[in-house]
C-alpha cells in the first residue's frame, strides 16, 4: 500500500505529460491547459496541476492519454521564407510543410526568424524539447552570417555583452571567418538575437544560416530537406 507521500512522489505536472507523450510542447501544453481541452479524471485541469499517469485518466479534447511507441528527431534544413510554426494565421508558408512526409506530428524544437535558415530540429518528445531550449542548459548554437558594416569596428562590440530593449545579449564566440562573413556562437537563445547583436554594433544581416547545434552539425543536408537523426547524433543530444 502506497500512502500520500509516495503518491506524490509519481504524480508530474500535466504538461510534462502531455510533452512526454508527444502530444505538444511543454509551452504549448500550458495553452491546451489554459484553453480547458485538458481533464484529470472528468476534471478540467488548471495550471500547476499534477497527476500519476498509472492511476490518473488524463485525457485532451476528450481523448485518453497515451504513452508513444517511439518518439521521431527529423533535421531540417530550413529556407528562407517559411516560419518556424506548424500552422500560421496569415497563411504564411510553414516549416510544417516541408515535413509534410514525416508519418508523426512533430513540431520545431526553438527558433528560425522567417528570414533565416539552416539547421531545425523538429520531434514529438517533449523531454528534448526542452532540454535544448532550456537556457540552463546551455546548449550552443553556431551560425554563419553574412553581413555589410564596418566588420572591424563591429568585432570589438561584439566581444562584449550587448544591451538592447532591455536585454543584455552575449555570445560566446565572435570570429570573422570571410571579409563580410562571421561566425557567431550563442547559448542564450533569445528572440532573433544574432540580428539584434549586428545591428547593435553596426551591422546589417543579409543572409543568417545555423550550422550546429550542441554536436549536430548541419553538413550537406539539401535545402528544403529533412532527415531522421541517426542513432549517435540523437545520444550527443540527449547527453
Amino acid at each position: 500500500m502506497t500512502d500520500g507521500n509516495e503518491v506524490a512522489a509519481l504524480e508530474e505536472r500535466l504538461q510534462k505529460l502531455l510533452s512526454a507523450a508527444g502530444v505538444c510542447s511543454r509551452r504549448q501544453a500550458e495553452g491546451y491547459i489554459e484553453a480547458g481541452r485538458v481533464t484529470v479524471n472528468g476534471r478540467t485541469a488548471r495550471l500547476g496541476d499534477k497527476a500519476d499517469p498509472a492511476r490518473d485518466r488524463v485525457e485532451v479534447d476528450g481523448a485518453p492519454l497515451r504513452a508513444p511507441a517511439g518518439h521521431t528527431y527529423l533535421m531540417l534544413n530550413k529556407p528562407r521564407g517559411y516560419v518556424t510554426t506548424l500552422l500560421d494565421e496569415k497563411g504564411r508558408r510553414t516549416v510544417a510543410q516541408l515535413a509534410a512526409g514525416c508519418p508523426a506530428r512533430v513540431w520545431p524544437v526553438g527558433r528560425l526568424d522567417m528570414d533565416s535558415e539552416g539547421l531545425l530540429l523538429l520531434t514529438d518528445d517533449g523531454e528534448l524539447t526542452h532540454r535544448l531550449t532550456h537556457p540552463s542548459h546551455e546548449v550552443e548554437k553556431e551560425y554563419r552570417v553574412w553581413v555589410r558594416g564596418d566588420v572591424e569596428r563591429a568585432l570589438s562590440i561584439l566581444s562584449a555583452p550587448v544591451e538592447d530593449g532591455g536585454e543584455v545579449l552575449c555570445a560566446d564566440r565572435v570570429e570573422r571567418t570571410e571579409e563580410k562573413v562571421l561566425t557567431v556562437v550563442i547559448h542564450q537563445g533569445k528572440n532573433r538575437q544574432v540580428r539584434r547583436m549586428c545591428a547593435a554594433a553596426g551591422l546589417k544581416v543579409e543572409r543568417l544560416r545555423r550550422v550546429r547545434e550542441g554536436n549536430l552539425l548541419l553538413g550537406e543536408l539539401k535545402t528544403g530537406s529533412w532527415r531522421p537523426l541517426t542513432q549517435a547524433e540523437l545520444r550527443d543530444l540527449q547527453e
